[in-house]
């Protein structure tokens, strides 16, 4: 299982668990698309992994919820370096609220751009997969594609339909090579999850310190956050996989908070 060579296409990559990811896929060799919608950091984030090399990267502004701009970017993709071989639909954000008081258009922010974000970019990337013989799509999905916590009813009814894309895909797919799977982490220590400590802290009622060591790790067997890299392990692994053995799974990153 090698990397070397494979062309992948990463979503919400230019910071957080997308750029580790990235940076992964660059030491082993890839080519790695940077599609962010920060266009900039995108850029930035490219340029820094060509130089950390073997592989390359470069840098593509995309909107995941916005057809026109996805399809853009894969076509962008594929006339630079002929194809796509793995997609790593990452991209996605949190908000939380009660369910009585979440916003409408809220929860409809938060399914655009985690489900309709996977969708759309599946939808692009496939036919080049088909093209090229196979090729690897891989979701991030959440130990909440497992679990329910209180204030998130929008983000797990997301992650838990990740769960329903990915085995579809990998039904359809698995004639072509195509497979589909999907990547489950616990809590990581990313900006979204730094945002996301106050605010609960704020809605329960508890401190900060309460909400790390009992809300987000309480049910590891450690205490300790999943990390960028264990993630990152985990999605150069799918990546580098090569047969339908492997497709329509899902691998929980938690330390041990959701085990089955």
């Amino acid at each position: 299982m090698t990397l070397k060579g494979k062309i992948a296409i990463v979503t919400g990559a230019a910071g957080g668990i997308g750029y580790g990811i990235a940076r992964k896929y660059v030491a082993e060799g890839a080519r790695v698309a940077i599609a962010d919608l920060k266009a900039d950091a995108a850029e930035a984030a490219a340029k820094e992994l060509t130089t950390m090399g073997p592989g390359e990267a470069i840098g593509i502004a995309m909107d995941v919820t916005n057809e026109d701009q996805v399809n853009a970017g894969v076509a962008a993709v594929v006339a630079k370096w002929g194809g796509v071989d793995v997609l790593v639909s990452n991209a996605g954000i949190q908000i939380v609220h009660k369910i009585e008081e979440f916003p409408f258009a809220d929860w409809k922010k938060m399914l655009a751009i985690h489900l309709d974000g996977a969708f759309l970019t599946t939808k692009a990337c496939i036919p080049h997969m088909k093209a090229k013989g196979g090729g690897a799509i891989i979701y991030m999905g959440s130990v909440h594609s497992k679990e329910a916590s209180p204030l998130k009813a929008a983000y797990v009814t997301a992650k838990h339909g990740l769960l329903g894309l990915a085995r579809a895909v990998a039904k359809e797919g698995g004639a072509y090579g195509v497979r589909s799977n999907v990547i489950c982490p616990g809590f990581v220590r990313t900006p979204l999850v730094e945002k996301q400590i106050p605010e609960q802290a704020k809605t329960l009622g508890i401190s900060e310190d309460e909400v790390v060591k009992r809300v987000m790790l309480g049910q590891t067997v450690d205490g300790e956050f999943t990390t960028i890299e264990d993630v990152a392990e985990v999605a150069a692994f799918f990546a580098g996989f090569e047969t339908n053995a492997l497709t329509g799974q899902s691998v929980i990153v938690s330390h041990g908070w959701h085990i089955e």
